[in-house]
């Protein structure tokens, strides 16, 4: 088990690949659309504009005729038993199939990778655990949809290089299945507001699976947020900060150079899930506040060019490649009710790993990486007291339920994957929804933007549709009684 202070470096998902190559040469392919430096409205769905108070796009700030239903509220439909297919099963799902199987109730009945060895692997992992063999797919790199295409799947979970996020979470959908995706959901303004439409189309949910709003520190600042005790929320903090540069030259870790080209393509927020979803959550974003606008700031793109001077032979292909992702960015976020959120990326540069992961009110702040903790009452003369105290009374039933649990990252994985299997069975509302994933996903695309545009505001799209007014509860759930 890994300590969340500590995280394993399985963050970000791997698969399909291919040892022979074949995706290898799909996300060279990708990589070299984007090498020449891909246009702005591929991401965001038009140009620039910096003259408005918001600087958005008309594409980004107005919202698409709604083509189906709501996805608010929706429960899922009850089961007993919860039949999963796993796409992706490298570092990521490899080790997720873990989790499904240690949960009653849970079959995992279809794999896909293009790797043979690791669908063999993991297949195993299945039979050990006293269920039947599953059926795999591994000819190539579109046999997911195959796998999608089963009648016995309730749900697909998505653990695969973020090119392929988006096309695996709409097959999913369109085959009358529940998704599961691994950050982020998707890469373009245009793919969210479209994954959003087919949620509410297919009447199918479709989950940013951010392990993270469920950490132990997360989930006890929560119910304090909701309990009052930072008083009115005025800022919050998260980030991505993850000194990644040896694993991205690492032939081994990553099967292609999929993660490190995206740092040729981009260069806002690559991954802005970590930070953003626990800050949403106490702010109730899309429950009765939303994000409105972002502007973002980078630095000079030095960090992976140098260690790869440092540390790289000659002859390296990695020597091809021109990277323009900023060392670290930094957004500004604000919402409707005028509260600000600081999001950061930076994973090509020495530091010891932070989410940052802070809250702030009229009442004192939480600060993470160490934990710390002052308000008022409770702590005077400006001196920091002890987060842990606070314990008893608000950490999350699911962590007093689930104070040992397995899986890495501190068993916020498992939370996760036991919640929202909880929730399928008992036929409850999911904790989030397409509209978090969306949201929580946005400032890829439109960082990006703001950072071309000089640090422009970029209008965040309402996927909610005007419902984000109403409050509704999320991952500060009630114990269910069933």
């Amino acid at each position: 088990m890994h300590d969340e202070n500590t995280p394993a470096p399985d963050e970000s998902a791997e698969g399909p690949t291919s040892s022979d190559g074949h995706s290898r040469r799909t996300v060279l392919r990708t990589a070299g659309l984007a090498g020449a430096g891909l246009g702005l409205g591929a991401f965001t769905g038009g140009t620039a504009q910096a003259d408005t108070p918001q600087g958005a796009t008309a594409a980004a700030a107005e919202a698409p005729a709604r083509q189906g239903e709501t996805m608010v509220g929706v429960p899922f439909e009850r089961r007993s038993t919860v039949r999963v297919g796993i796409v992706g099963l490298g570092n990521r799902g490899g080790s997720m199939i873990d989790l499904f199987l240690a949960i009653p109730g849970v079959k995992v009945v279809a794999l896909c990778d293009p790797v043979k060895d690791k669908t063999a692997k993991a297949a195993k992992k299945v039979t050990d655990a006293g269920q039947p063999a599953p059926a795999t797919y591994t000819k190539g790199d579109h046999d997911y949809e195959n796998l999608c295409k089963r009648g016995d799947i309730d749900f697909v979970y998505v653990a695969t290089p973020w090119d392929w996020h988006f096309a695996m979470a709409k097959s999913a959908m369109l085959n009358g299945k529940h998704v599961g995706v691994e950050c982020p959901v998707a890469l373009q303004l245009d793919q969210l507001w479209e994954l959003v439409d087919l949620s509410e189309r297919t009447r199918r949910h479709c989950m940013q699976l951010e392990n993270c709003c469920y950490g132990k520190n997360e989930m006890r600042v929560l119910r304090m947020a909701h309990a009052g005790k930072f008083g009115d929320l005025l800022h919050g903090a998260g980030a991505y900060n993850h000194d990644l540069r040896g694993l991205m030259f690492d032939p081994d870790y990553y099967e292609g150079p999929w993660r490190r080209l995206w740092h040729t393509r981009l260069r806002g927020d690559l991954y802005p899930n970590h930070g953003f979803g626990p800050v949403s959550n106490y702010m109730d974003i899309n429950r009765g506040d939303r994000v409105t606008h972002i502007s973002s700031f980078g630095t000079p793109a030095l960090g992976l060019a140098e260690y790869r001077k440092a540390n790289m032979p000659a002859g390296d292909p990695s020597w091809k490649e021109t990277y323009i992702e900023s060392d670290r960015t930094i957004s500004l976020v604000q919402t409707a009710k005028g509260r600000v959120i600081r999001l950061e990326h930076d994973v090509s540069t020495p530091h010891p790993y932070s989410r940052i992961n802070s809250l702030g009110g009229t009442k004192g702040v939480f600060e993470d990486y160490p934990s710390r903790i002052y308000i008022e009452p409770d702590h005077t003369n400006d001196e920091w007291g002890d987060f842990a105290k606070y314990a008893e009374e608000f950490d999350h039933w699911l962590w007093k339920e689930h104070s040992n649990p397995p899986g890495g990252h501190g068993g916020m994985d498992y939370i996760m994957i036991f919640r929202l299997m909880q929730t399928m069975q008992l036929g409850l509302v999911p904790d989030f929804d397409v509209y978090d994933a969306a949201t929580w996903t946005s400032p890829v695309p439109l960082s990006h933007l703001s950072i071309k545009a000089k640090g422009a505001p970029q209008a965040i799209p309402d996927f909610t549709r005007g419902l984000w007014k109403k409050a509704r509860p999320g991952v500060d759930s009630e114990k269910p009684q069933a």
